[in-house]
């Protein structure tokens, strides 16, 4: 299959997403409206037992969480709880996952090479794209810019960038599919390397972590060039979904059961450890979505074998 790697990009542009703080706005007059209603909605949603849910993104009202035992997708409604599966998957996984503002969601495939586009209105397949061949990389995570989903690749230092095109298009084929090499990082084989991503402050580059070295590094996305972000001595090892507001960085550490904040330099060069979240609630929780005043982190009970009388669930947090 034809892939072709990065000469030149325009500069990244993260788009504003419907789960996004600026989002949120739209359906509350201000920040205490969103934690005035939040105060009502449930701290804790099931998720179907056997799910294995994963990636988590926020459109409007509702949460929509990947699922690593099908593909599937299940749409839960954050005021009630209340959810349904709306995309029944291919029987491959579905890990990182966010939602453009026309509700479409791009979705990474794990071991399963692929990236699939659904809408989220109708759990449509709109697209899929075979970008490797099955088990040959793992697929992760993904963020969205104004002109590209780009996604991680666990198993290789290559991150791969979906090209949207004018007015949403998605591209025609799987050769469309530009694969960006990543210099700087080193792979250590047999293990998860390159987990979250998600764009600096200032809109120029791309922030992904290295769950394996608790590394997190700065991607030039015009050359793959990486620098180490300077954290001032602390480290993100397990780091697993990654999500920028503003200038603060919430890194979810998997197996070490917290979220770490930064506060980033705009440029995303540097950060400061401010606090460091833990709850008797985290069971190895992947990633992590915004709405209002809270966070939503998904359970992914990661060291516990997938089954179907598995029992999961997000569990929300106020900010702190």
């Amino acid at each position: 299959m034809r892939r072709r790697t990065v000469l030149a990009l325009s500069t990244v542009i993260p788009v504003v997403l419907a789960g996004s703080a600026a989002a949120v706005a739209t359906a509350s007059a201000s920040t205490e409206a969103d934690s005035s209603a939040t105060s009502t909605f449930p701290t804790t949603i099931a998720v179907p037992d056997g799910f294995a849910p994963e990636g988590i993104a926020i459109s409007g009202v509702h949460a929509f969480l990947g699922s690593r035992a099908t593909g599937s997708v299940y749409k839960a409604n954050l005021a009630t709880g209340a959810g349904e599966v709306i995309y029944t998957g291919p029987g491959t996984p579905s890990n990182g996952l966010k939602i453009d503002g026309r509700g479409r969601a791009f979705i990474a495939g794990n071991t399963g090479g692929d990236i699939r586009v659904i809408s989220t209105a109708t759990g449509e397949l709109l697209a899929s794209y075979q970008v490797t061949a099955a088990g040959a990389s793992f697929i992760n995570d993904v963020v969205l810019t104004r002109d590209a989903a780009w996604f991680t690749d666990s198993f290789h230092a290559t991150l791969y960038k979906l090209p949207i095109g004018a007015n949403g298009a998605l591209p025609a084929s799987a050769a469309d599919i530009v694969a960006l090499p990543l210099t700087g990082v080193t792979i250590t084989a047999g293990t998860v390397n390159i987990n979250g991503i998600a764009v600096t402050p200032d809109g120029k580059s791309l922030l992904v972590v290295q769950s394996n070295t608790g590394l997190l590094f700065k991607v030039d996305p015009s050359t793959g060039a990486t620098s180490t972000v300077d954290l001032g001595g602390a480290t993100v090892i397990n780091g697993d979904g990654l999500l920028v507001e503003g200038c603060t960085l919430y890194v979810v550490q998997n197996r070490s059961n917290a979220v770490e904040v930064f506060e980033l330099d705009k440029a995303g060069s540097a950060g400061t450890l401010t606090t460091t979240i833990t709850n008797d609630g985290f069971t190895i929780p992947t990633t992590v979505a915004s709405f209002g005043d809270r966070l939503y982190i998904v359970n992914g009970k990661l060291t516990t074998p997938i089954a179907a009388d598995v029992t999961y669930n997000v569990i929300a947090i106020t900010k702190p």
